[in-house]
């Protein structure tokens, strides 16, 4: 063992390095980040960029750019963690060893688990906001639409941010009406649950928002197949199907842990989405102490987000620091996420909310900040980018 604890981060994404960045500044060891990717994208910008409100290139830059500084990137990827071993082995045919580990791996989007939707993404018609390229594919299919039958699907749960599904069509929406031609497109939104998000007073908001565009609304139903040749898809639940045809499709797929977590053991034998087996509050593995996970691959028991990390990080390295000097964790993580819902092109129905589905606003006085605003649509899209590139992944917010 090195004099230094060797600390092993397996993902470069928010989680990643936000983690790997506060690591480093309480100087709790040699942190290496394996990351694959040389593009680091930051994901809430998709939407926009989805929407026709931001270009493909604000969201994107290199991955070496962003590793914190004092941190060691190694650029592969887990193919298994042996945790009796303390040792990850990597996809190259390289292993790391490691004292103590962060799972920051994210989630996978499971195309594949809807007959015809890898098919249809290829297609002209076929846009998500959910996957960098598709984004930049949707802004002009989406701006250029005079006509026709558009339909917006959400993904269940387990999802990361996946009710962010909504905001390219609220924005597809405005613009379609400011230039005249929104009551020419069919537009219908396939929800999955029986209200628009869940939080009783978002859900108010939303449905506003929902009527005021237009949109037709498919509560409790989920995308099952799709047939890119016909443009055609089938929404349903239980035995009660609908066939539909479209002119495009803005899909976003159901999502998992990626499968080698499951794999190595480090999921919970009932988890049929295999995310990392951690109590949600200290972010520590339930079998080995050596072992964290925080964001989309962690069992974190409240909506997962980007802008839940920012708590979550900072829980999770007081709680390794303790541990490390032999103490109990005692930092707890409450739950807090948040969606910021961009609902115009100048509005945002700003959601932050507990585990419990409780309003949890920044501004603890501040009670209706979840209401539509013009300022949370500022912060949004203006303050937030530039702190997430700056601070967030630096470990300094």
């Amino acid at each position: 063992m090195t004099d230094s604890p060797r600390i092993v981060v397996i993902g470069g994404g928010n989680a990643g390095l936000s983690v790997a960045g506060r690591l480093h500044r309480a100087r709790l060891g040699e942190i290496t980040v394996i990351e694959p990717r040389t593009t680091h994208v930051f994901a809430p910008l998709q939407s926009h960029i989805a929407g026709g409100a931001a270009r493909a290139s604000e969201a994107a830059r290199p991955q070496a750019d962003v590793i914190p500084p004092g941190v060691r990137w190694l650029r592969d990827e887990a193919f298994t963690v042996d945790a009796d071993a303390r040792r990850v082995h990597l996809v190259s045919g390289g292993r790391i060893d490691y004292d103590q580990l962060v799972v920051c791996a994210g989630m996978r989007m499971a195309w594949e688990q809807i007959p015809g939707l890898p098919e249809a993404m290829a297609a002209p018609t076929g846009i998500s906001n959910y996957d960098y390229r598709l984004a930049a594919k949707a802004s002009p299919v989406l701006r250029d639409l005079r006509s026709g039958t558009v339909v917006f699907t959400q993904p269940p749960e387990p999802a990361s941010c996946g009710a962010a599904a909504q905001k390219p069509m609220y924005l597809a929406c405005d613009w379609w009406r400011a230039i005249g031609v929104r009551d020419d497109i069919r537009v219908v939104f396939v929800c999955p649950d029986p209200v628009p998000f869940g939080v009783p007073a978002i859900d108010d908001e939303l449905r506003r928002k929902l009527d005021e565009y237009g949109i037709e609304v498919r509560y409790s139903q989920d995308l099952r197949r799709v047939d890119a040749d016909s443009r055609t898809l089938v929404i349903g639940r239980g035995d009660t199907e609908e066939t539909m045809a479209y002119d495009v499709l803005h899909a976003v797929p159901p999502q998992r842990a990626p499968e080698w977590i499951a794999g190595s053991g480090l999921a919970a034998s009932d988890d049929p989405h295999g995310f990392v087996d951690v109590d949600p509050e200290t972010f520590q593995h339930v079998r080995h102490p050596q072992i964290w996970a925080v964001g989309d691959a962690a069992t974190v028991a409240t909506r997962r987000s980007g802008g839940a990390i920012r708590q979550q990080a900072k829980a999770l390295v007081k709680n390794m620091k303790a541990a490390m000097a032999g103490r109990t964790p005692s930092a707890k993580y409450n739950g807090y996420s948040v969606v910021p819902f961009t609902v115009s092109r100048g509005t945002v129905v700003f959601a932050e909310f507990d585990r419990r589905g409780r309003l949890q606003p920044t501004v603890p006085f501040w009670r209706s900040l979840y209401r539509e605003r013009r300022l949370s649509w500022l912060a949004d899209r203006r303050i937030l980018p530039w702190v997430y590139w700056h601070l967030i992944l630096r470990g300094r917010a």
